[in-house]
């Protein structure tokens, strides 16, 4: 009797110890990305990217970094078909303060990229020659 309720306890604690390694927030938001990617590209406060001009190696992603207090939906160019460097396409929208990289760029090529919601404006446009 006393071995039955030692396992017992015994299964309390290991499942009670597997919940809490697996837990997760609950957050179904895509994580921030580190910013020590050296191909980043950064809207400022002022919502103007920059470099306006990036080169990266094949295979390279690149991380977007929105620290303007709008949110932004970069893409790539030409508006609306997106399918220059579809890569770009995961950085996606960026609400204020978030980063993302873009998918592996592996064409060697240069292609644009712009803010879905306001495709005219320079201040959000930029190009980015992969080689």
């Amino acid at each position: 009797m006393v071995e039955t309720r030692l396992w017992g306890h015994t299964a309390v604690w290991v499942l009670a110890a597997a919940s809490l390694s697996c837990s997760g927030d609950g957050s179904s938001s895509p994580p921030t990305n580190p910013t020590t990617n050296p191909y980043t590209v950064t809207i400022s406060g002022s919502g103007i990217v920059g470099p306006k001009e990036l080169t990266v190696p094949p295979g390279s992603r690149v991380l977007f970094v929105n620290n303007h207090s709008g949110r932004h939906d970069m893409t790539s160019d030409p508006h609306p078909e997106h399918d220059d460097c579809p890569a770009l396409n995961q950085v996606g929208l960026l609400n204020a303060g978030q980063s993302r990289e873009s998918g592996n760029l592996v064409t060697v090529r240069t292609c644009g990229y712009h803010d879905h919601d306001d495709p005219n404006n320079v201040n959000l446009r930029g190009s980015l020659t992969i080689r």
